[in-house]
């Protein structure tokens, strides 16, 4: 698999020819609806095995070796090359696919009032890939019982691609979540005790594996009753054969404050969860200035945090699957508009702009004019994003990748998956 950025002039017939491979192939791999009219500074996934390697100047096969894990003699032999002959600057060399270690993958579905037929094909589309499936979400009531989202076909595809149910649970009010009601869940024990016989019956009932608690907002005096609750709720998922995870906010300090934070106690969540989803993403958001909603140096600054607090083993890297539209200059109080990297490409086409990448984030942009004459600046994801956080997750051996959320049409992330990686799936 190859990744490579559109340059000027440049159609899917050279791209196709450059590579070895059809434009029919690339445009069907990257659902181009207009495979005429690619964008500058587009990301394109070359659907072949391994991939190709231009020399540059000071380049040696020990050096190019030394980058993609392979050994000179090996790579000299794969191309049919002498180990000792000068390379020749703009030389081809192919480099064969790397071996793909086991990871886990999940990604959350949130259906509003009833699943799309859009949504539903993108569940369809991901279930190959992903190890848990996680409809979002179960809301907690205040008097201990739960509110479902729609499941509709969830399970069926579930189980065709041997894919645990993960089954969300959340102290959402309305579109907030709710301190107090968090508060009440856990500190009165009757409630309790009744919100947690619900969850087990239903789970065992709508076939949920996990059981997947992302408890947000929650006051800092609740910090350790927050870890009492999720200890009490792992023994009781443990005596029904079932896991238990917990979701928790991007902290790179124990003692980090704000209403996110204070509560999610790193190392007790590390120690009793089976296992933890960071979600290492929306430092751009709808509410705030543009920026990368998930820059890599932020990323990798709370991963590594979070590695001197749980295990490598039980880490699942939060990733969004969707960019933002924001209109400039910023006013503090307006919304940007949240887009899949597919429309964020159609964007770009439509408004005739190159897309540019900020090396030091690792994200793509690019910025335009609207009808009415304002600016507008867009990030999003594409494939060279995306690689860079695979590479970050094999870099400090995470336990994979979990994605907010389904429904954002990306299909560049998941040829990427099985190019890096061979996911796990721990139903048989």
């Amino acid at each position: 698999m190859q990744i490579h950025v559109v340059e000027q002039g440049q159609t899917l017939s050279v791209i196709a020819e450059r590579y070895n491979t059809t434009a029919i192939a690339i445009a069907q791999a990257n659902q181009i609806p207009e495979p005429d009219r690619l964008v500058v500074g587009q990301a394109l996934v070359i659907p072949i095995v391994g991939s190709y390697y231009w020399i540059q100047a000071g380049d040696t096969l020990y050096t190019i070796g030394q980058n993609y894990g392979i050994s000179a003699p090996e790579l000299a032999r794969v191309n049919g090359i002498s180990l000792y002959r000068p390379l020749q600057i703009g030389q081809r060399l192919y480099i064969p696919p790397r071996p793909r270690r086991a990871a886990d993958f999940n990604a959350y579905a949130e259906p509003r009032q009833r699943v799309t037929e859009a949504l539903e094909a993108d569940v369809r589309q991901a279930a190959p890939h992903l190890t848990y499936l996680a409809p979002f979400s179960f809301r907690i009531n205040r008097d201990g019982t739960l509110t479902p989202p729609p499941l509709d076909d969830f399970r069926r595809i579930a189980d065709e691609n041997k894919v645990v149910l993960m089954m969300a649970i959340t102290n959402l009010e309305g579109d907030q979540f709710s301190p107090e009601l968090g508060s009440l869940v856990l500190n009165d024990m009757t409630i309790q005790n009744k919100l947690l016989d619900n969850i087990i019956s239903t789970a065992n009932e709508l076939g949920f594996g996990d059981i997947h608690f992302d408890l947000e907002a929650l006051p800092a005096t609740d910090r350790e009753a927050y870890a009492r609750f999720l200890r009490r709720a792992k023994e009781r998922a443990r005596a029904n054969g079932l896991m238990m995870s917990v979701a928790v906010a991007p902290k790179t300090s124990a003692a980090q404050p704000g209403k996110w934070y204070a509560a999610h106690d790193y190392r007790a969540i590390g120690e009793i969860a089976d296992f933890v989803v960071i979600m290492t993403y929306e430092w751009g958001y709808s509410g705030g200035p543009p920026m990368p909603v998930s820059p890599i140096g932020p990323v990798r600054k709370v991963l590594e945090y979070a590695l001197t607090e749980m295990p490598a083993g039980k880490i699942m890297m939060g990733q969004n699957l969707y960019g933002y539209d924001w209109t400039l200059p910023f006013q503090p109080g307006t919304t940007a508009r949240a887009l899949s990297p597919q429309a964020a490409v159609a964007l770009a086409q439509a408004r005739q702009v190159a897309i540019q990448y900020d090396n030091q984030a690792q994200a793509p942009f690019f910025e335009y004019t609207d009808d009415a004459g304002r600016n507008h600046r867009v990030w999003f994801e594409d494939a060279r994003s995306i690689q860079a956080k695979f590479n970050l997750v094999k870099e400090l051996n995470l336990r994979g990748v979990s994605y907010w959320r389904l429904g954002l049409p990306f299909p560049q992330n998941w040829l990427l998956i099985e190019d890096n990686f061979r996911v796990r799936k721990r139903r048989t």
